[in-house]
This record gives structure tokens, C-alpha cells and sequence, in this order.
């Protein structure tokens, strides 16, 4: 039957030979003829064609109105091979084409931005205020907590910041990117695991979650339980891109059971947390892998990561094995007391030009400015310090997005920030979002680049 099956695939057949190979094989398959039904047999090609999807079609339209089941069972029990063309080709999600050029593709956070995910704060709530939650926190927004966790934010407060992120939307849009939203999805919703119970908090910060390197999505694993199943608001999304033809991949989904965090965490004391920051101990352990994907960032063949109050060495180290070794993970540290995603402390923003935070500085900084970088220390930030910044720090005025290397989306208060970027020649798009702040993140942090026109490069030698 083998030989049987060869042929079929590598020359073509005559009626006699047709049927001899639905009789040979119906016959070895033990199968009892029953009358043809009126269904002619159906088979999609695979894109760039299939000589067994052709033969198959050929001996269909020989046979005349043979039932589609009756010759499935002759070809599964005759070839493996030709059954597996079968099942592939009758599987309409597989057949959907896929095109030459991936929707998804970005290398670094500058090349010229085509498409990009934008966070939605619609329904968005306040974590509960457990212990990953507050050793992420300013002691002075305690209170805050302790009353609204569990609950939406104020909603005066949310409104406006919805207003904000549609407007920088539409200023996304008339830049010329595409713009796509995560699904509202009712955060309110209790939901438990043998580990833990929790409600939700809100699908504002993509760069949190998604990671886009070439043409391949990473789903973080995230830290904090509230944000467990927060990755269900992409998945439409996700499922698109991946029809069209990008890779999709997903980290290994913590337990988050008390294990994984440190329950006696010095909460207040800066010099104890800088001390234990040095040692590489954060209120995350090293129970299992875990990471946000905001404390990478990119630069071509290589990305740079903090060890984090979310991210662990087990997550970078995850990390590492999966994308090597096209890809080089390093990891750096900063003078930070409170670390948690990298974009208000380290932007990179074009090809060897980054900002660092003068408050935080880089340990590893002689490395960059031996490899011929630019170091640039952004100004003191301008908002004013009555302004809420429940989830982040003031510094979320050089968490700026690129829309190409000669043009960025910054905060329009902050004109400080603004002039450091006209001189060195890049032209800023001004957009508010100081309520939209408060929630925990700025351009960066309300956006995942879902495509950049550039190519794979090497910027650090």
C-alpha cells in the first residue's frame, strides 16, 4: 500500500488506477460499501497547492457523488499521510491564507510605527490591596487602597481618563498608525484558583503583557494575582494576528501561590529595599517564573531587563533559553529602591540613544557609553505633586513612545521634556493624559507596537 500511496502523490492517475486504490484500500479498511450519497467530496487546497488535495479532488470527481466520509475512512486506513492532508485540508481555520508579509513585526521601540495596540480604561478597578500590591506602592496611597480595592476607580477621575486615551487615539490615527483595542471586559468578577481569589483590575497597559519581538507575540506571565486573567482581553486579537501569520507564544502561567512572594517583604523602609534590591531580593521569589513584559525593553538583536518587584531571575531565564539565539538577554539594575517595568527608568529611543533616569540611575551605564551610546538625562518632571499617581511615579514624563526616530508622543504639561527632544531634532507630538497617568502608565505603558517598519539589526557591540 505504500507503493500505492506514492504514486498517488507523484504522478498522475487514470480512472483505472483511481479505483483500484478506493477498492484496494476500502477493502483492507474492512469498510462495507454503502450507496453513494449526494454530497460530492470536498477538499480545499493548501495554499501553493497539494498534489494529494489534487488527487484527491481528481478521484472525487471520477467516482462521481461518492460520500465524503465513506472515501475519508478509505484514505485514513490506506495512508497516514494522505489522512493527515485530509484533516488539514477540511480544517477551515488552517486554510485561511497566509500572507507574504506578517501584520506583526517590530524589532525596537523607533523604527517607523505602523500598528499598535492601545489600552482601554473602560471598567477598570483597583487591585486589592494584597502583599505584591503593596510593596508596589507609595506608603501615602495606602489609604487609598485600603478603601477603594476591589472597586472601580473614582469615577469622575476614570471618565476623563477615558476622554484622554480616545483622543490620543485619534491622534495615533491621524499619524498615520492603525490603531487596535483590547476587548471591554467586566473586571468586576470574582474568579479563584486552588492558589488564590482575586477580582480583576483592567487591560490599560499592553506593553505590560505583550511583547512583540520580529513576528512572534509573548503573553507575560504577570506577577500580581489581580491581573491573572488579563491576557483574556487581547485573545481576539491575538487569534487574529496569528491566522495572519504571526507566531504566538505564551509563558508559563505562575500558580501565584503564596510562595511566590515574600510575606515578611520590608514594606516601608527605603534603605532596607535598596539594600535588599542590591542582594537581588524582591517581594517576588524565585518559587517559579514570573515576569511583566514591561521590564524588557528593545533594541534589534538585543534586549535589556531589570530583575523587578515582578519580573524574577526564573522569568529572565525563561526568557533567555526562548529567544536564543537569535536574541541576547541582559540584565541590568538601576539604583531603585522600587523597581517595576523598565520604561520609566530606561527608554531606549533610537538607534544607540537612550534616556536614563538621573534619580535612578544604571549601574551598568559604562557599558552603553563604551559601545558609542548616547546617554541622555531627561529634565525634572513638571506635574504637580497634589496630582494622584496611584500606580507610578512622576517620571512617567520620559515614558514616551516613538513614532519613529523623528517623532515622539510626549505629554503636552510637560515642556521641559518637550524642548530636550526638539534639541536633539525630534519633533514631538503633544498629547494630555495626566488623568490617564494616574492608572499606572504613560505612552509607553498605554501601548504595545504591534508593527514597525525596520529590519533585525545589531545596536550594541
Amino acid at each position: 500500500m505504500r507503493n500505492a500511496s506514492t504514486a498517488l502523490y507523484n504522478r498522475p492517475l487514470c480512472l483505472c488506477t483511481a479505483l483500484y486504490f478506493i477498492h484496494t484500500a476500502v477493502h483492507a479498511a474492512g469498510i462495507t460499501h454503502n450507496p453513494p450519497s449526494r454530497n460530492m467530496l470536498r477538499v480545499r487546497c493548501l495554499r501553493g497547492g497539494s498534489r494529494g488535495a489534487e488527487a484527491a479532488h481528481l478521484i472525487g470527481a471520477m467516482i462521481g457523488r461518492t460520500a465524503s466520509r465513506w472515501v475519508q475512512k478509505a484514505f485514513q486506513s490506506s495512508s497516514s499521510a494522505a489522512a493527515v492532508r485530509s484533516r488539514a485540508a477540511e480544517d477551515v481555520a488552517i486554510n485561511e491564507p497566509v500572507p507574504d508579509e506578517c501584520p506583526v513585526c517590530a524589532y525596537n521601540e523607533w523604527d517607523l510605527l505602523e500598528e499598535v495596540i492601545v489600552g482601554r480604561a473602560e471598567n477598570a478597578r483597583v487591585p486589592p490591596f494584597t502583599v505584591e500590591v503593596k510593596a508596589n506602592t507609595y506608603e501615602k496611597y495606602w489609604p487609598f487602597y485600603q478603601k477603594y480595592g476591589g472597586q472601580t476607580f473614582p469615577e469622575e477621575h476614570l471618565k476623563k481618563a477615558i476622554t484622554e486615551i480616545e483622543e490620543m487615539c485619534n491622534i495615533l490615527r491621524h499619524e498615520g498608525v492603525v490603531v487596535r483595542r483590547p476587548e471591554p471586559i467586566d473586571w468586576s468578577i470574582e474568579y479563584k484558583t486552588p492558589d488564590f481569589t482575586s477580582t480583576g483590575m483592567y487591560a490599560a497597559m499592553p506593553r505590560d503583557i505583550l511583547l512583540v519581538v520580529g513576528n512572534e507575540i509573548i503573553e507575560a506571565p504577570m506577577a500580581w494575582r489581580a491581573r491573572f486573567f488579563e491576557y483574556r482581553a487581547y485573545r481576539p486579537l491575538i487569534k487574529e494576528y496569528f491566522r495572519q501569520g504571526a507566531k504566538w507564544t505564551t509563558a508559563p502561567k505562575p500558580t501565584m501561590a503564596d510562595e511566590l512572594y515574600d510575606q515578611d517583604y520590608p514594606i516601608r523602609t527605603v534603605e532596607d529595599k535598596l539594600k535588599l534590591a542590591v542582594e537581588g531580593k524582591f517581594v517576588t521569589t524565585e518559587h517559579e517564573p514570573c515576569f511583566d513584559a514591561a521590564d524588557f525593553i528593545r533594541a534589534g538583536t538585543d534586549l535589556f531587563v531589570q530583575r523587578s518587584q515582578v519580573t524574577n531571575f526564573m522569568g529572565i531565564e525563561w526568557m533567555r533559553r526562548h529567544l536564543a539565539p537569535t536574541y541576547k538577554v541582559h540584565v541590568i539594575s538601576f539604583k531603585d529602591p522600587n523597581p517595576k517595568h523598565i520604561d520609566a527608568t530606561f527608554n531606549i529611543i533610537g538607534p544607540g540613544l537612550v534616556l536614563s533616569n538621573p534619580d535612578r540611575p544604571c549601574r551598568q551605564i559604562e557599558m552603553f557609553k563604551k559601545a558609542g551610546w548616547t546617554v541622555v538625562c531627561p529634565p525634572t518632571p513638571l506635574i504637580p505633586d497634589d496630582h494622584p499617581l496611584w500606580m507610578s511615579s512622576k517620571w512617567l514624563s520620559m515614558n514616551v513612545l516613538m513614532l519613529d526616530e523623528k517623532r515622539v508622543m510626549v505629554d503636552a504639561n510637560e515642556t521641559t521634556i518637550q524642548k530636550m527632544f526638539e534639541n536633539l531634532g525630534i519633533k514631538t507630538i503633544k498629547v494630555s493624559i495626566r488623568h490617564a497617568n494616574s492608572l499606572g502608565g504613560g505612552f509607553h505603558c498605554w501601548t504595545t507596537d504591534v508593527r514597525r517598519r525596520g529590519m533585525l539589526q545589531s545596536y550594541f557591540h
